[in-house]
């Protein structure tokens, strides 16, 4: 149940990987969690996806959500893997139950 995010585009620079949807996940004014702590006290969706990245992945350090777009800050910068990894939790984000007839 849920509906899913497509990643349209991904650019690196640096230690931070900048992720394009095809949907806003939050509003103008931005929002940055640079703790899980931040993140799991907010009530936002960026704040709920912030906070299951840094959980994921424990090198991401700063997660910035601007409407459509996620700047993703990871120490020892990115590898394909990391990406993908990150790519695929946003995608799911909003999936509530796994369909098992897929």
């Amino acid at each position: 149940m849920g509906q899913r995010i497509e990643v349209l585009g991904t650019s690196v620079i640096g230690e931070v990987a900048i992720f394009d949807t095809d949907r806003s996940l939050g509003g103008m004014e931005g929002e940055t969690y640079a703790t899980i702590e931040d993140a799991s006290s907010g009530s936002t969706y960026p704040a709920g996806l912030a906070e299951r990245l840094m959980r994921q992945d424990e090198s991401i350090r700063l997660v910035y959500v601007y409407s459509n777009a996620l700047s993703v800050s990871r120490a020892g910068g990115w590898t394909d893997g990391a990406i993908a990894q990150v790519a695929a939790e946003i995608t799911n984000f909003f999936i509530v139950y796994a369909d098992n007839k897929a």
